[in-house]
């Protein structure tokens, strides 16, 4: 393993390349998203019904998919939680499958509903009520959701929980407060690229919860929180971990 202080050398480096546009990124996944106001209730759903299947696929085919299903007006009911709710399992199913949405015809679609169910009952259909009865506070909204981890399957797990507040940050204008909070998103992308800096001296050594232990104490003194190493980390390996410039 290699020290902290040269892990971090090479991290703020990589943040200096993705900020100077050196590692792609112009387009994210969620870029596709429907041109809805920023503070409107269907970008919040969309937002956290898309991020329930975000895993092991590909986010930026999700992401379109998840574009046309909610601009085919006969499939956009699949973002209204109390509607999804009411419809019977062979209709869901059909228009989760239609745009490839749900990949899986059984259980993308029953997430799908149990996380709707989860939002008509402590959230009486609305996700926002969720985030206004917790001061819209990112810390306090996670552990909502994961204390009620059965009602928000796979939205509540520590990848997907963090990486679903950032993107609320980023995409709507809803008041969210305490972002220090956040820990860095450890999908495959993030733990491929951790391995590679170093951090853990080997893949069979890194795990989801302490690769995020292990960046918040990398990146203590340099003012950047984990959560800004993302981005940088998920494009750093995607494009296959191209050399770290020289500063």
């Amino acid at each position: 393993m290699r020290a902290d202080s040269e892990i971090l050398a090479d991290a703020l480096q990589l943040h200096a390349m993705w900020k100077a546009g050196q590692l792609g990124g112009e387009t994210m996944p969620e870029d596709v998203h429907p041109a809805l106001p920023k503070d409107s209730l269907e970008l919040l759903h969309y937002l956290t019904l898309g991020m329930c299947l975000n895993y092991q696929r590909n986010s930026y085919r999700l992401w379109e998919s998840c574009t046309a299903t909610f601009n085919d007006p006969e499939t956009r009911w699949v973002f209204i939680p109390a509607e999804v709710a009411r419809r019977d399992s062979a209709k869901l199913q059909h228009a989760l499958l239609k745009y490839k949405t749900a990949l899986q015809p059984n259980k993308h679609p029953e997430n799908w509903r149990r996380v709707c169910g989860g939002i008509v009952k402590f959230a009486q259909g609305e996700i926002r009520t969720i985030l206004q009865q917790n001061n819209y506070d990112i810390s306090k909204i996670r552990n909502y959701i994961q204390t009620n981890k059965k009602d928000f399957p796979y939205l509540a797990g520590p990848k997907i929980c963090n990486y679903w507040l950032f993107v609320l940050l980023q995409y709507t204008s809803f008041p969210l407060t305490n972002r220090e909070s956040l820990t860095i998103a450890p999908d495959t992308h993030i733990l491929n690229a951790s391995t590679k800096l170093g951090l853990f001296s080997s893949e069979s050594t890194i795990s989801q919860t302490n690769c995020s232990a292990a960046w918040a104490r990398v990146l203590a003194p340099s003012g950047l929180m984990p959560i800004d190493m993302h981005t940088p980390l998920w494009l750093w390996s995607r494009n296959g971990l191209p050399q770290i410039h020289a500063k």
